[in-house]
């Protein structure tokens, strides 16, 4: 009766394999992630290892040479497959983790089947020690996994491997009873023994499923953070080329391009508005050459942070244009700055001598910004004009 069972419980878990191993390999034909190979190996592990068990009932072998290939077979496929999932579950949780190469964990398999290929004697025995080995490689597993911060999809992985290793040293136990002379256990012991060693492979299926929608809700998890982190960087990039475009590359100020977003923050309360122009600076570039004329500009725009508070808006207009967006910045304060900054520009003799003219305009609270940049611009023109009809080497300012 129990071979009966063990037979048909073996089969049903050789089906259940079939289709997680079909699964996981389609899955990795569309889900290009390296660390899914790991599982892949795994389950067709597993397949080789429980097809190896069918075959062995129904060719039933009965030369010692081919038992124990078969022996070796099994165990070195049934090892692998827990390894490989280990392993998988490990590059998974820790990205980048140094992991053993393929050829070494092939080897160390290689190894232990093997010797119970040359050792083990015997189905009890067999069970014994592979469902043992089984046990601890999915305790390992599990403690590895819980070393670090839990994740809900990590759980289903870690519950199934938690159960498998549960199940694994039952099973190991219930062969080891039924390896002890009869007597030695009470009847209804070994009874329960011997359904458990039969039946065993239909509970493990259970298991294996379990263990196998941890992998598919983890990797989903995963590849859904991996999109994330990846829209986030997109939008982190996008966000730096628009700060980059609304910069001026030469001055480091704000651009034209940034300057409606200023006016924007300020129109609700009101800001006053200087336009900046530099007096014969064509003569400066035409004389001295455009490295000079750059030197000037980056000058100039330096004397203005300088001159300015940290909180009012620096913008490079155009060309030779500055424009200064002062928020709550009063007419007494507006002429301190001003004079402050002809006073830096003219601190240093030896560099090229940098005059200016400047017009303000006053933009009221939910004023027309457009209408202050005009009345701003056409009151800096007039003090450019009348600067040249005076001769004014500072410039003039006209409000």
């Amino acid at each position: 009766m129990e071979l009966i069972i063990w037979r048909w419980s073996t089969a049903v878990q050789l089906t259940s394999v079939v289709m997680i191993a079909v699964f996981f390999v389609v899955l990795s034909r569309s889900v290009r992630v390296a660390n899914l190979r790991w599982w892949v190996t795994a389950w067709l592990a597993n397949l080789v290892a429980l097809g190896v068990a069918n075959s062995f009932w129904i060719f039933q072998p009965q030369s010692t040479l081919s038992q124990g290939v078969l022996r070796g077979l099994y165990m070195g496929g049934k090892t692998a497959f827990v390894v490989f999932l280990v392993l998988g579950a490990w590059a998974l949780k820790r990205p980048g983790s140094r992991m053993p190469s393929d050829r070494l964990v092939w080897a160390g398999v290689a190894l232990y089947g093997l010797c119970g290929a040359l050792l083990v004697r015997g189905i009890v025995q067999l069970g014994v020690v592979q469902q043992g080995a089984m046990g601890v490689f999915f305790t390992i597993g599990t403690v590895l996994l819980l070393r670090a911060p839990l994740e809900r999809p990590l759980a289903w992985l870690v519950t199934g491997f938690a159960l498998r290793s549960v199940l694994a040293f039952v099973e190991s136990a219930s062969y080891a009873i039924q390896s002890f002379p009869d007597g030695t256990f009470s009847e209804q012991v070994q009874g329960w023994s011997a359904l458990v060693s039969a039946a065993h492979s239909s509970f493990d299926s259970g298991t294996e499923w379990l263990i196998a929608l941890g992998c598919v809700l983890w990797l989903s998890e995963r590849t859904q953070r991996e999109l994330r982190d990846y829209n986030q960087a997109l939008l982190s990039a996008q966000e730096e080329l628009r700060r980059l475009a609304d910069r001026d590359p030469l001055t480091g100020l704000v651009n034209r391009r940034g300057l409606p977003a200023i006016l924007r923050r300020v129109q609700p309360e009101g800001a006053t508005l200087l336009f900046f122009d530099l007096d014969d600076f064509k003569q400066i570039n035409d004389l001295q050459g455009h490295q000079a004329g750059d030197r000037c500009l980056q000058r100039f725009a330096s004397a203005l942070e300088e001159s300015f508070r940290p909180e009012d808006a620096i913008v490079r207009y155009a060309g030779d244009e500055f424009l200064v967006v002062a928020a709550g910045l009063g007419p007494e304060a507006m002429e301190q700055r001003i004079a402050g900054l002809r006073g830096l520009l003219g601190a240093d003799p030896f560099s090229t001598r940098i005059r200016f003219s400047v017009g303000t305009a006053t933009l009221p609270a939910g004023g027309d910004p457009e209408a202050a940049l005009e009345q701003a611009d056409e009151a800096m023109y007039r003090a450019k004009q009348q600067a040249q009809v005076q001769g004014r080497g500072q410039g003039m300012r006209v409000v």
